[in-house]
């Protein structure tokens, strides 16, 4: 079985694949993220669905790399009789979908074998499979997968298989194809030009890109990322790839993040600013905006897509999960949770493209004067918390620190930016939010903030407190809470979110150290002054990364393994924003907030 970090994304700006290190595509949804999957045995093994394409005999690869700066992917393997190259990649999308391999002989001459099992609704339906001049069509329900090739395939063990030897100087294509089965076929897909395409694709636009300094590779590598977790036609950007990679293996801690959180708005758009991509980040914001549409008092922390609201979370029984890790879950009831910082993050990414995308347009002043006037009803209500909580609610410290964001935001538009509004009473409610978390937030006996009121428990959010700008860097309590979670919320120098068996965070078992939650610290560390030991972590964190640069969402320090959905988008966002900070020598204006420099 592969382990998370041997995957690689290939993609179309509608969905993505996964690629192991065995030469095995083993997570696909078709058409798009959400979809059910037609290649499933990231969760079940090779009957729930892969396409597996590698030298006869099998084994992982010797290296394997993107082509610079895009989504190409080329896996290598080096054998006795000769070496041989798999080029992956999903050209960017027009009608249907396309997955495209290229095998090619390097040297010598190389037995190959393809075994492709092609499965839908995530491995529960086996299709009807004919072979034709070309390779084989495939009919399931409303699918249908076309597979071209050159070379013969034959049927075995309900798998297509294909056995064939590529020589030096040889190439030899693959295409899947993806369309509604009630259409006529497809038009059909020459791999080379494909190829020609997609590359230039990538190429271009990572030319646009604005990334510089010494770990310039590492952010450009995580704008792709999150270019591949784009889903073009809303401007969407789903969390991750996949659905039920576990926080623990072998237990229940398993979410689908093929969705879009709000929570991830600011981050995003301080992300794609500081890569200076602004038509994505308008896209985005424009995305943010047809979601929250509607009475404010119906706001929720995510949403599909296109904007959908219903994302009922259900469990597939017949999935054993990544490495027996049950649960399977489809959907994601957090979606109905009660989550107050939200409503700040929304008005705190409006107010950063207000402050950053000069000239573009912005008719929404209407919408987040009535997101604001909700909160001033709400904000002192308990909730479940940015980690989603599925225990009792209470009045988590980074809810209210949000809340004082948005009225912050809102205060500055008025007076800075001349909209309209009552500043004088946003201003007041701010003061008093303030007043509040500082009497009631802040653990005097530890010096530190504390995850809720009256708790003794430490959460990664406090971090965030100087970010937002909340309190200045160098404040006393923000540097109590640095040293309290260096101290008490660490694991081999990685941070936790929180503990939860002393959180009652209402699951079973642990997790590993959240990877966004470390860039966290680095921020923290380099705004106190500790210049050194930010840029230490930084380097160790880059460290966790794939062997071609992604990060998934947590790390296990003890297995040395990556743990969660991936690829994640939110432990890339903060690598692209932390690597910008150390670059911008955050460490010499060490009392200026991160969010409205522009730069993210």
């Amino acid at each position: 079985m592969s382990r998370i970090e041997d995957y690689a994304i290939i993609g179309d700006l509608h969905t993505a694949a996964l690629v192991g290190t065995d030469g095995s595509i083993d997570w696909l949804c078709l058409p798009n993220f959400d979809s059910p999957a037609c290649f499933a045995s990231l969760l079940d093994g090779p009957k729930a669905g892969r396409w597996l394409l590698a030298p006869e005999g099998g084994g992982e690869c010797t290296r394997r790399q993107y082509r610079e700066d895009t989504l190409v992917l080329e896996t290598e393997w080096e054998l006795d009789g000769g070496a041989v190259r798999v080029i992956d990649f999903m050209p960017p999308r027009d009608e249907v979908a396309d997955v495209v391999r290229i095998v090619e002989g390097l040297s010598g001459e190389v037995k190959m074998r393809g075994e492709l099992v092609m499965r839908f609704d995530y491995g529960h339906i086996v299709p009807w499979v004919r072979r034709n001049h070309t390779g084989v069509h495939a009919v399931a329900g409303p699918d249908a997968l076309y597979l071209d090739t050159t070379t013969k395939v034959h049927g075995e063990h309900m798998s297509t298989v294909s056995e064939f030897t590529v020589k030096a100087g040889e190439r030899v294509p693959f295409v899947l194809t993806w369309a509604q089965s009630h259409l006529p076929r497809p038009r059909s897909v020459d791999a080379e030009e494909a190829l020609e395409g997609t590359t230039s694709y990538w190429t271009e636009w990572s030319s646009k890109s604005k990334a510089a300094g010494p770990h310039r590779d590492a952010i450009q590598r995580s704008l792709i990322t999150l270019k591949a977790l784009t889903y073009m036609p809303t401007g969407g950007i789903v969390a991750a790839a996949t659905t039920s990679l576990p926080e623990q293996i072998g237990g229940p801690r398993n979410w689908d993040y093929r969705y879009c959180w709000l929570r991830d708005a600011t981050w995003t758009l301080q992300s794609l600013i500081a890569g200076g991509y602004t038509d994505e980040a308008a896209a985005w914001r424009d995305w943010l905006l047809r979601a929250v549409a509607g009475d404010p008092a119906d706001l929720q922390i995510m949403y599909s897509l296109h904007g959908a609201r219903r994302l009922p979370e259900t469990e597939i029984g017949w999935l054993k999960g990544f490495e027996n890790s049950k649960p399977v879950r489809i959907g994601n009831a957090a979606a109905g949770q009660f989550q107050l910082d939200v409503w700040g993050e929304v008005l705190d990414g409006l107010a950063l493209t207000r402050n950053s995308l000069i000239g573009q347009p912005d008719d929404s002043w209407d919408m987040q004067t009535a997101i604001m006037e909700h909160l001033e009803k709400i904000w002192d209500q308990p909730d479940n918390g940015l980690w989603e909580m599925r225990g009792p609610r209470r009045q988590f410290t980074h809810s209210k620190v949000m809340a004082w964001v948005a009225a912050d935001r809102m205060v500055k538009a008025v007076r800075e930016s001349g909209l309209t509004g009552p500043a004088d009473r946003w201003e007041d409610l701010r003061d008093r939010i303030h007043d509040e978390v500082m009497e009631k937030a802040f653990d005097t006996e530890r010096n530190t903030f504390v995850q809720s009121y009256g708790s003794k428990e430490l959460d990664a959010s406090l971090l965030l407190i100087p970010r937002v700008g909340f309190l200045p860097r160098r404040h006393p309590r923000v540097l109590g809470t640095i040293d309290a979670i260096q101290r008490e919320l660490t694991q081999d120098g990685f941070v936790l979110r929180y503990k939860p068996e002393a959180s009652d965070d209402g699951l079973p078992g642990r997790e590993g150290i959240f990877v966004a939650c470390s860039f966290w610290l680095v921020e923290a560390l380099l705004g106190a002054g500790r210049g050194p030991e930010a840029e230490e972590l930084f380097h160790r964190l880059l460290g966790l990364r794939n062997d071609v640069g992604l990060l998934s969402e947590e790390w296990d320090p003890q297995a040395a393994r990556q743990l969660g959905n991936t690829p994640q988008a939110f432990s890339h966002f903060a690598l692209i924003t932390t690597a910008t900070q150390l670059h911008a020598g955050l460490r010499h204006h060490s009392n200026a907030p991160i969010h409205h420099q522009g730069q993210g």
